[in-house]
């Protein structure tokens, strides 16, 4: 059975749809020898190469499995860096006749929930913009925080890559010299928390994600442990968005 390229390469998590496309134009992935060409449909058992690398293409549709980490400060959320650092990835189970893809990505400074699937097309689903699933983090503010910059907050406040605002803030225990805070955003954004409280003055000492969706992190689950989701618990990330 063939299918559209950028279809086969989305489902492997290996690129968006629209990033295949890009590729495609750039002359970058040959299939079998030759150049891509846009919409064209390819078997999985086609030899594909981008960039010069060959591409590992599963068999077909297989079953959906979701992994929900909890990710220790240190850890790269890549599978590897030009310091080899450690990785999150190096933390998950081995997987056949696939990868694990994560679901957004958390700095290396950051802890906390992070969810990883076999499924490139169920990922790719989850992180578009359009899936507005809640992401709820709690964060230790240093310094002074006064009701007018939560204000600013919710509202939005301005980043250089546009306008961004937290849907809800609730305020924690307070110390001396800093705040906790627990709030929530609706995209996932490179450091999106830490730039907008930074976009006030504050400095972000803690950070770290507690849920995705229905979904939280259960204290029972230690950093740098993970949990493989039942069918029930993957539903409640979002089930209007999983349903389609």
């Amino acid at each position: 059975m063939k299918e559209r390229i950028q279809k086969i390469l989305s489902s492997e998590g290996i690129a968006s749809r629209r990033q295949a496309e890009n590729l495609i134009r750039e002359g970058r992935i040959k299939v079998n020898g030759l150049e891509a060409i846009l919409g064209m449909s390819i078997s999985r058992h086609d030899l594909i190469e981008i960039d010069g690398k060959k591409i590992e293409i599963s068999e077909g549709k297989k079953a959906l499995r979701v992994l929900m980490y909890n990710k220790k400060i240190g850890e790269i959320s890549t599978t590897k860096d030009s310091l080899d650092r450690p990785s999150v990835f190096q933390s998950l189970p081995k997987i056949i006749n696939g990868k694990w893809i994560s679901v957004g990505r958390l700095d290396i400074n950051t802890s906390g929930l992070m969810l990883f699937t076999n499924d490139g097309k169920f990922a790719n689903k989850l992180m578009h913009p359009s899936s507005n699933i809640e992401r709820e983090y709690v964060a230790r503010i240093r310094g002074k925080v006064e009701t007018d910059h939560i204000r600013e907050l919710l509202e939005g406040v301005n980043l250089e890559d546009g306008k961004a605002s937290f849907s809800d803030i609730q305020p924690g225990r307070k110390g001396k010299t800093n705040q906790w805070f627990a709030m929530v955003i609706m995209e996932g954004r490179t450091r999106e928390v830490r730039r907008m409280w930074e976009s006030l003055g504050f400095a972000v000492s803690r950070l770290k994600r507690v849920r995705i969706g229905g979904l939280f992190l259960p204290a029972n689950i230690k950093q740098g442990n993970y949990k493989e989701l039942s069918e029930k618990e993957i539903k409640s990330i979002e089930p209007q968005l999983i349903s389609q």
